[in-house]
């Protein structure tokens, strides 16, 4: 899962509902490039194509993205090996397993969403 001082480097996540290539790219500090060869290789990465293929995320593929990024470059798992822990449980992690990091992190992403209303 997302290290406690990745999360405190990367922006919230703002209210929206779909987010274009390039602003998955500043909200997760990755390439859109990058962005694209992750979807090849991770099958749960599957933004919405509208017309010209033109790829939209939503929320879930940002927060996807973001465990991604920490699995490989904080963690330093290989692509294989990334690909094989996200399948074998980080979907159907408990409660228990989360980290306060995370927990104060969706704690300030709430509060904005709050404060946008």
């Amino acid at each position: 899962m997302l290290e406690a001082k990745n999360n405190d480097e990367l922006p919230p996540i703002p209210p929206k509902r779909y987010f274009t290539i390039g602003e998955v790219g500043e909200l997760c500090a990755v390439k859109p490039h990058v962005l694209r060869y992750w979807e090849a290789e991770f099958p749960q990465l599957k933004p919405v194509k509208r017309r010209g293929n033109r790829r939209y995320y939503q929320r879930q593929d940002v927060i996807l993205i973001r465990q991604i990024k920490s699995l490989l470059y904080e963690q330093g798992y290989t692509i294989g090996g990334a690909r094989q822990k996200m399948t074998s449980g980080l979907e159907n992690m408990s409660a228990s397993t989360v980290s306060s990091g995370e927990i104060k992190s969706l704690i300030r992403e709430l509060e904005e969403v709050i404060k946008a209303f």
